[in-house]
């Protein structure tokens, strides 16, 4: 049996290859220097409930462990591909509620489960352009977790000075230890009425993506970095 298919069929399997992911990810995130922007605004809005917490797919590798679990936990949710499983064991490693959500069936009882996390205060973390992209395109998933929930956006990025870029379809990047690093957590401004219009929908999407941009602009400036093309 091949391996991608032992991760898709075997939760010890995905379980001891997150171990392994977070326990790099953990050991880099000790022994980088870290700048921090954000967080107290991050840590005032979870005073008063959840938020809802997006990224893009090319920095979130650093989402689980950087985010604050002292001041709030957080349900994220994850494909189960392979990689999206290995995903899902590493959130849970850092102390996330992991949610497992299908690429090709409806995810209604994934959704109502997420939902009633929410109401009993517990925020969402998830990826603007999803599993498999197009990268840094606001799909439209969190626009309609935005409109549902009415709860406080924020972004988050993260970046380094060693770090590399793997060759997949949203050039994402993984952490190298013993360089400087930067996280970032934003508040998005924008609003997004429960019964949009098309072009609400629409002019939130550029907003959100326009913004997410400058967060992930902003973590690479904090380290010295031109902004990612």
């Amino acid at each position: 049996m091949s391996l991608r298919r032992r991760i898709e069929t075997s939760k010890t399997v995905a379980a001891g290859l997150g171990a392994l992911g977070w326990g790099y990810l953990a050991f880099c995130d000790r022994n980088t220097d870290w700048q921090v922007e954000g967080l107290t605004d991050l840590q005032d809005a979870l005073s008063e409930g959840p938020i809802l917490l997006v990224m893009w797919h090319s920095r979130s590798v650093m989402g689980a462990i950087h985010w604050p679990v002292a001041d709030g936990p957080l349900s994220s949710l994850y494909n189960r591909s392979p990689v999206g499983r290995i995903s899902g064991a590493v959130q849970r490693r850092a102390g996330l509620q992991a949610v497992e959500m299908s690429r090709t069936r409806s995810n209604r009882s994934a959704s109502r489960e997420v939902l009633r996390r929410f109401r009993d205060g517990v925020s969402i973390g998830m990826t603007g352009d999803g599993p498999l992209g197009p990268a840094h395109e606001v799909l439209d998933a969190p626009l309609d977790w935005a409109r549902t929930l009415g709860a406080p956006v924020f972004c988050y990025a993260f970046s380094t000075t060693r770090g590399r870029q793997l060759n997949t379809w949203d050039k994402m990047l993984v952490p190298l230890p013993f360089g400087r690093g930067a996280k970032v957590f934003a508040r998005f401004d924008g609003t997004l009425p429960r019964r949009a219009t098309g072009a609400e929908l629409e002019a939130t999407r550029e907003a959100l993506r326009c913004f997410m941009d400058t967060t992930t602009a902003r973590a690479d400036a904090l380290v010295g970095k031109a902004a990612e093309s």
